[in-house]
């Protein structure tokens, strides 16, 4: 028998989510073919089987979060052991014939002993009991998609904010054990509703603070809430973050908290690189199936640029600055608005602009339709996010941490400007102008220093040599 357990998906990856099985349990399966899908805040990759035989057991059911090494499931070599892994795993076997009451409860009983890491950590949030939330899962076990529901219809079945009666009996009893009364204690959850989190993190003010007149002002909650969250009115809709969303929002609050942001904006003219896509546009299209766009000229700018500036390629570790050597682009890519990857273009450096190119088209794909491998997400160094093509002036993006730099690349668009030409005189003509903004971690490089990177970055788009595409 062979045990299916969660991979380590990266070196940074602690956990992940069975998002769904291709197999059920008695399905025979083959060494290499796909058995389950996880999703971890990187990248969403099917698992194959590491063995031959029947899947026995599925220890962890779809949507539930688990830490890396977690057992998920077993593989056997017959149908006898199927009955007895699921038995021993305290889950149904495939066929059961008139399960009794008593039956049931004691699988609801097992399965509130074995609460996921991320519905524990749901329900202490919120406050809330195992009891309150109805359970859907196999076996009468809650899942992280039943916590959520019960969230959501909370906040949008509430009128008025939360009192005494709508508090949870853990709160209640954490109120009693402090001598506090609901109203003292700032409420974080939906509707204003006081969670076991609140009244823990809440400080009961000495007597000297207590007399007549003195203003009480609840003590500050945790670094991660120092601000309630706001609540839904009559006729709202409320819909509850998806795994993608919380994790790039928690990983953005994180960036702007750990690095000194700083914004730098150079104006480009982008006409050599026009000219060259007006040329070569048609033909590449009909050859490549897409258009050739600016991103891949910039790119290749980018690590030519880099080989004179290598500390913009670089991260922060503990008190020192870790110069990468190989230059890794990352490129931001939408998620149609559910969240946000960033794919890698590995050693960009040794591609060229078609090669570069191909690649972006290819992660971008691939990042969409849930196809990129976990390699895909590793090991950037420095990052590019591209909001140009919907029309953006200009863009302060936020560092995606460790790394040190992220450049954004706004909207290119025909205007008047002024050129010299080759005598000396001042004319007035047409070109493709553009900004690049360069949001970089100021604890790393100076300002003198990405103004330098830029300056040379304008320089290197105008090359002349931009007719030479592969």
């Amino acid at each position: 028998m062979a045990d299916v357990t969660m991979p380590q998906l990266g070196e940074t990856v602690a956990e992940g989510t069975v998002t769904k099985w291709f197999k059920k349990i008695g399905d025979s399966v083959t060494k290499g073919e796909s058995l389950f899908e996880v999703s971890t805040d990187k990248v969403d990759t099917e698992i194959p089987a590491p063995s031959d035989g029947i899947l026995t057991s599925i220890l962890v059911q779809e949507g539930e979060t688990v830490d890396v090494g977690t057992k998920l499931a077993t593989i056997g070599t017959g149908a006898d052991e199927v009955a007895s892994s699921a038995a021993a795993a305290g889950s149904p076997a495939p066929i059961a014939a008139n399960p009794s009451t008593n039956d049931v409860t004691s699988t609801r009983d097992h399965d509130e002993r074995r609460l996921s890491p991320v519905v524990r950590r749901l329900l202490d949030e919120h406050g809330l009991d195992e009891d309150e939330v109805a359970a859907t899962g196999p076996g009468a076990r809650l899942t992280r998609d039943d916590v959520l529901k019960h969230i959501a219809n909370a906040a949008s079945t509430s009128t008025v904010a939360a009192g005494a009666g709508s508090l949870s009996p853990v709160v209640r009893r954490l109120l009693d054990e402090r001598g506090l009364r609901a109203e003292e204690v700032a409420g974080s959850g939906p509707y204003g509703r006081v969670t076991r989190r609140d009244v823990e993190v809440h400080e009961v003010p000495s007597a000297a603070a207590r007399f007549a007149g003195d203003e009480l002002r609840p003590a500050a909650a945790s670094s991660d809430a120092d601000v309630n969250p706001s609540t839904a009115f009559a006729g709202d809709e409320v819909i509850p973050f998806s795994k993608s969303r919380r994790l790039t929002a928690e990983h953005m609050v994180r960036s702007k908290a750990t690095s000194a942001h700083t914004l730098m904006v150079r104006e480009v003219d982008f006409e050599k690189v026009e000219v060259v896509r007006r040329r070569e546009g048609a033909g590449f299209k009909d050859r490549e199936g897409f258009t050739l766009t600016y991103l891949p000229f910039i790119t290749v700018a980018l690590t030519r640029t880099i080989r004179e500036f290598p500390l913009i390629n670089a991260s922060v570790g503990n008190n020192e600055l870790i110069v990468h050597h190989d230059i890794n682009v990352g490129i931001a890519v939408d998620l149609e608005g559910s969240g946000l990857v960033v794919p890698v273009i590995h050693r960009a450096d040794s591609l060229s602009l078609m090669g570069i190119a191909r690649r972006i088209r290819e992660l971008a794909i691939g990042a969409r339709t849930k196809k990129l491998k976990l390699d895909d997400m590793e090991r950037g160094t420095i990052s590019i996010t591209n909001p140009g093509p919907y029309g953006t002036l200009m863009t302060g993006a936020i560092i995606n941490q460790p790394q040190v730099a992220i450049l954004a690349t706004d909207g290119i668009k025909r205007r008047p400007v002024v050129v010299v030409s080759s005598s000396g005189e001042e004319l007035i003509a047409i070109h493709s102008m553009g900004l690049l903004a360069l949001t970089f971690d100021h604890r790393a490089i100076d300002g003198a220093y990405a103004a330098q990177f830029l300056a040379r970055l304008d320089q290197e788009l105008n090359r002349d040599d931009w007719s030479v595409l592969d």
